[in-house]
């Protein structure tokens, strides 16, 4: 936990001193609480509501749960013990999972593979088409047939956060206006580059249908710029006697012309604004969403041109942060340009990361993705 008024003047220790009121934040020293309260006052209020919904917040149907959450927040347990225990610490998908993968410049690696065995992750098809919407993980799991202690959901909060912001927005299978393409702007990626192969799971959730997704932002890597990646098969597990190893061909694989693939992407480095343009001179790119992941708009100055085109383009655009307070603020920003309330009201994302973040600065439980709404 750090201390809220870091970088004042240094700090003399741990931030072991919480508000009193809020119990959101910690202080280092009551110096700095006290030259941090004139910040603080006009939040204060709304942190504490928000801390009433913690055990909200940490409420996930996975028999992992508390060890996930709880004992991650009170530092009894790391996201590296958590991955170690599984076998999953630094490997392929999972290695930037936790702060020992945040610097090994992997994103060049396209991993195929969830390195689990069959039984615990969607290698091949569902085993039936979704009879109705999936409203939770829970749903999610049943419907997939994984069970409950399985840890996919860390990497699948990905797709199912899209699949849930479309139905949010109102685009369901089957639907007029889509036909048999989706086109979807996804704005921000950082670790997905390393996760690719999970958005093939969108193949599962909306079947029929050719996604195609354009994934926009500056930490995509220049000699990326403009490939296009297709997904033709589930991501694979390890064991050896699967039907998902049955097929000769890599799941993930490079071309510039398969229009027969289920999922699409195409990498765009630099800031949506920026590369709106050359996104779109193909008239059929035009999305029928735009998804901004773990957004934070109000720490970046570079969204507010972004938000600025996405105002004019007139169609549903959905953000997510890791807690309320990012979403609370990132409201105002969004509502400083386009002089509007927000469309999409902010609300809990069923299909959050299941995993609690870590060293957050708030004493509130941080998830990926944990918060949605949009303009």
């Amino acid at each position: 936990m750090e201390c809220a008024a870091r970088g004042r003047t240094p700090c003399v220790g741990p931030a072991t001193r919480r508000c009193a009121r809020c119990e959101a934040v910690s202080y280092c020293s009551i110096a700095h609480q006290i030259a941090h309260w004139s910040h603080h006052k006009h939040e204060c209020e709304r942190l504490e509501k928000q801390m009433k919904n913690v055990d909200v917040l940490n409420e996930f149907p996975f028999t992992f749960s508390p060890e996930a959450t709880y004992r991650i927040c009170e530092k009894q347990e790391t996201r590296c013990s958590f991955l170690a225990k599984r076998h999953l610490h630094q490997v392929g998908m999972w290695l930037h999972e936790c702060c020992c993968g945040a610097s090994c410049g992997a994103f060049d690696r396209l991993n195929k593979g969830w390195d689990l065995s069959s039984h615990f992750c969607p290698c091949s098809g569902p085993e039936s088409a979704i009879s109705e919407e999936l409203h939770s993980w829970e749903d999610y799991c049943k419907w997939r047939c994984i069970p409950l202690d399985s840890p996919v959901a860390l990497l699948l909060h990905w797709p199912l956060t899209v699949y849930h912001a479309l139905q949010l927005v109102g685009i369901t299978i089957p639907n007029p206006e889509i036909n048999d393409k989706l086109y979807i702007h996804y704005l921000g990626p950082e670790k997905e580059l390393l996760q690719l192969v999970v958005f093939g799971e969108l193949r599962a959730l909306f079947p029929g249908v050719r996604i195609h997704v354009e994934l926009v932002g500056p930490a995509i890597p220049l000699h990326r710029d403009g490939e296009k990646i297709s997904i033709s098969q589930y991501a694979r597990c390890n064991s050896d006697e699967c039907s998902c190893k049955l097929s000769g061909d890599d799941v993930i694989f490079k071309t510039q012309s398969d229009t027969t693939s289920a999922v699409t992407l195409q990498l765009w480095r630099g800031f949506y604004h920026d590369r709106y343009g050359d996104i779109v001179k193909d008239k059929d790119s035009f999305p029928h969403l735009v998804i901004a992941p773990n957004a934070g708009i109000a720490a970046y100055t570079s969204w507010l041109p972004s938000i600025e085109l996405m105002e004019k383009m007139n169609i549903p655009v959905v953000f997510t942060d890791y807690c309320e307070e990012a979403c609370h603020l990132a409201a105002r920003c969004i509502e400083s340009v386009t002089g509007r309330s927000l469309g999409l009201p902010v609300q809990l994302n069923p299909f959050r990361q299941p995993v609690a973040v870590e060293d957050s600065v708030l004493l509130l439980p941080c998830y990926s993705n944990c918060f949605l709404f949009g303009m």
